[in-house]
C-alpha cells in the first residue's frame, strides 16, 4: 500500500517517476530542506535588524522608514513612541518589505536554478547517449518531457514549497488580499513553464555547444527576466517584453495595501495599453493578458519540442506552423505599437514603426535558421522531385508550389517568402490606420527594402546547406548576421553617415534613415539591385538542387556514395 501511488505515477509517466527516483535520496532531500529553512531564517533576521530599536541609544525623537509619525523631511517617518516608551512601527510596511524581497529573490532562484539544471540534465543524457535511447521508449515525446519538466527541478520545488509559508504571512501582514496573493502564484507558475520549457528546447537544439551551454541557456533566462523585470513602459512594441515579467501585476499588489513604494510606481506597468486601450489599470485584464502571452509562447515552444525529440534533423517549425506563429507574433506587436505617446513632443508612432522593423528582421532571421532543412534532406528531396517529376513540369505546377509551401523537406525560401507578405499585410494595416501621413511613405519603401534583405537573406541561408559542414544552423547564422551587421559596420567605421551616401544605407537595415535624403532614382536602383541579387541567388539555388538530385540519383544507381555538390 505504501508504494501504491509511485506504482500509479510509473504508470501514468515513466519517465517522471525515474527523475523522482533518482533525485529523491534521504540525503537530497535534507539538503533541500535544510537550504530552505536557513535561507528563510537568516533573511527574517536580517529584516529583523533593520527594525528601529531604542537600544540603539535614540534619546530624542529620530527618523525610519518604518516608523510612524510625520513624514516630511527626506520623505522619511520620525519615530514616535507609546506610553510605556515603546517604538511605535510600521508593521504592515515592514511585511511588505519581506513579501516582496521573497517573491522576487524566490522567483528569480527558482527560474535561474531550473533553467540551468533542465538544459545540464539533457546536456548529461546526450554525453551519456542515454537521450537516444529514451527517444525508443515507447513513451510520447510529450509524456517524456512533461516528466524531464516535472522531475528534474523536482528538489528545486520542494525548496520553494518550504518558503511558501513565509510568503503567506508576509503578504497577510502587508495586507495583501489572498486572491492577489494566488493570482501572483499563478503567474509565477505560468512563467515557469514557459522559461522551463524554452530551457528544453535550448538543450535540444545546442547540444553541440557541449558544457557550456547550460551556462548559456540560464544565463539568457537571467536577461530575459531581469529586462522584463527592470524595463519600465515606454509606450513601444518593446512594452511586448513586460509581460514576459512574473512581477507584472506587482504595482497594482503595491496599491492594495495602500502604502507608498516609489520603486514600483517608476516602472509604470499601470500605463501599459494595446491598441489604445489602458489595460494596466485593471488588473485581471493585465493578469490575463500575460497568462495569455505565456500560454501561446508555451504553446509554440511544445510545437518545436514534439517535433525535435524523436527526429533531431528536422527543421525546428513545420512551414505551416511557421505562418500561424509569424501572424501571431505580428498581431501582439502591432497591437504594443498602436499606443498612446508617453509625451506630448515625441514622435513615438515613427519610432514604433522602427522598432518593429527591428524586432521583424530579427524575427525572420530566426525563422530562416530554423526553418532552413539540412544537406542531406535536401538532398533526398531533390532526388525524389527527379524520379517524381522525369518530364520537368514547369515551376509552377500545382505540385510543386504545393511542396514548396507546405512540404517539410523542400526548400524554405517559398515559405520565407509567404511569411514576409503575412508580415507585410499586418505592417502596411498598421501604415494606413494608425501612422501619420507625414511617415506613411518611407515607412512603407522601408518595409519594402527590408523584406526585399530578408528575401536575399533566405536565399543565402539556402545556398549554404550544400556546404559539406558540420553546425550547419551556425554557419548559417554567422553568415546572415555578416550580410546584415557588415555593411552597417564598414559605412560607420568610414564614417559614412546616411544623409551624405543615402544610397549605400538603403542596402542596410538602417534604409529608414537614408530615404529622407535619397533620391527616386536611387531608390529605384536599389531596388533593382536587391531584386536581381535575389533573383541570381534563386537562380543558382535552383541549378544546385537539380545537380544534388542528379548526383543522389546517379550514385543510388551506381550503388556509390554521392559526389560533393556546390
Amino acid at each position: 500500500m505504501r508504494l501504491s501511488w509511485i506504482d500509479k505515477l510509473g504508470d501514468k509517466n515513466p519517465q517522471l517517476l525515474r527523475e523522482i527516483k533518482g533525485r529523491f535520496k534521504p540525503r537530497n532531500l535534507v539538503i533541500s530542506t535544510v537550504i530552505s529553512l536557513l535561507g528563510q531564517f537568516f533573511l527574517f533576521r536580517i529584516f529583523q535588524a533593520k527594525l528601529p530599536s531604542a537600544s540603539q541609544g535614540w534619546s530624542m525623537p529620530t527618523r525610519h522608514p518604518l516608523c510612524t509619525g510625520d513624514q516630511w523631511e527626506y520623505s522619511i517617518p520620525e519615530c514616535l513612541t507609546d506610553a510605556a516608551g515603546n517604538l511605535l512601527i510600521n508593521w504592515q510596511m515592514w511585511w511588505w518589505d519581506v513579501f516582496y524581497t521573497v517573491s522576487k529573490f524566490g522567483v528569480f532562484a527558482l527560474i535561474l536554478a531550473g533553467t540551468y539544471t533542465l538544459i545540464s540534465d539533457l546536456a548529461n543524457e546526450e554525453r551519456r547517449d542515454t537521450l537516444n535511447f529514451i527517444r525508443l521508449s515507447p513513451q510520447s515525446a510529450k509524456s517524456i518531457l512533461i516528466g524531464k519538466l516535472l522531475g528534474v527541478p523536482s528538489l528545486l520545488y520542494i525548496v520553494v514549497a518550504l518558503a511558501v509559508p513565509l510568503h503567506l504571512i508576509a503578504g497577510i501582514g502587508a495586507h495583501v488580499p489572498l486572491s492577489l496573493i494566488f493570482s501572483f502564484y499563478g503567474l509565477v507558475v505560468a512563467s515557469c513553464i514557459f522559461f522551463f520549457s524554452a530551457a528544453l528546447l535550448f538543450g535540444l537544439v545546442s547540444a553541440w555547444l557541449g558544457g557550456f551551454q547550460a551556462w548559456l541557456g540560464s544565463g539568457a533566462a537571467f536577461v530575459c527576466l531581469f529586462i522584463a523585470t527592470a524595463k519600465p513602459v515606454l509606450h513601444t512594441p518593446s512594452d511586448w517584453l513586460n509581460l514576459f515579467s512574473p512581477f507584472l501585476i506587482f504595482e497594482q499588489i503595491a496599491k492594495a495595501t495602500e502604502l507608498e513604494n516609489y520603486s514600483l510606481s517608476l516602472l509604470s506597468t499601470a500605463d501599459l495599453e494595446l491598441f489604445y486601450l489602458p489595460i494596466g489599470d485593471a488588473l485581471w485584464a493585465t493578469l490575463g493578458l500575460a497568462v495569455l502571452n505565456f500560454g501561446v509562447g508555451t504553446y509554440w515552444i511544445w510545437q518545436a519540442l514534439q517535433r525535435r525529440f524523436h527526429n533531431p534533423s528536422k527543421t525546428i517549425f513545420s512551414k505551416s506552423q511557421s505562418y500561424l506563429m509569424v501572424a501571431s507574433l505580428e498581431a501582439i506587436l502591432v497591437a504594443f505599437a498602436a499606443t498612446t505617446p508617453k509625451y506630448r513632443y515625441s514622435t513615438n508612432l515613427g519610432h514604433n514603426f522602427q522598432e518593429l522593423l527591428v524586432y521583424n528582421l530579427v524575427l525572420f532571421i530566426c525563422l530562416i535558421v530554423t526553418l532552413t532543412p539540412q544537406r542531406q534532406t535536401l538532398q533526398d528531396w531533390a532526388r525524389y522531385r527527379r524520379e517524381r517529376v522525369s518530364n520537368r513540369q514547369k515551376f509552377l505546377s500545382s505540385l510543386l508550389v504545393k511542396d514548396l509551401t507546405w512540404g517539410e523537406k523542400s526548400p524554405a525560401i517559398v515559405a520565407i517568402a509567404l511569411n514576409l507578405a503575412i508580415a507585410a499585410t499586418t505592417l502596411t494595416l498598421w501604415i494606413t490606420f494608425v501612422l501619420q501621413p507625414i511617415d506613411k511613405q518611407p515607412a512603407f519603401l522601408s518595409m519594402v527594402i527590408g523584406g526585399n534583405l530578408l528575401l536575399l537573406c533566405a536565399a543565402i541561408a539556402q545556398l549554404l546547406t550544400f556546404m559539406r559542414a558540420q553546425k550547419q544552423g551556425l554557419w548559417i547564422a554567422g553568415a546572415l548576421g555578416a550580410v546584415i551587421l557588415l555593411p552597417t559596420a564598414i559605412l560607420t567605421v568610414l564614417s559614412i553617415s546616411p544623409y551624405q551616401i543615402p544610397g549605400l544605407w538603403l542596402f542596410t537595415p538602417f534604409a529608414w534613415f537614408a530615404l529622407e535624403k535619397a533620391s527616386n532614382t536611387t531608390i529605384f536602383l536599389a531596388l533593382l539591385g536587391q531584386w536581381s541579387a535575389v533573383t541570381l541567388c534563386t537562380i543558382r539555388m535552383t541549378r544546385q538542387i537539380q545537380r544534388a538530385g542528379e548526383s543522389s540519383t546517379k550514385a543510388l544507381m551506381s550503388d556509390r556514395p554521392s559526389l560533393p555538390v556546390g
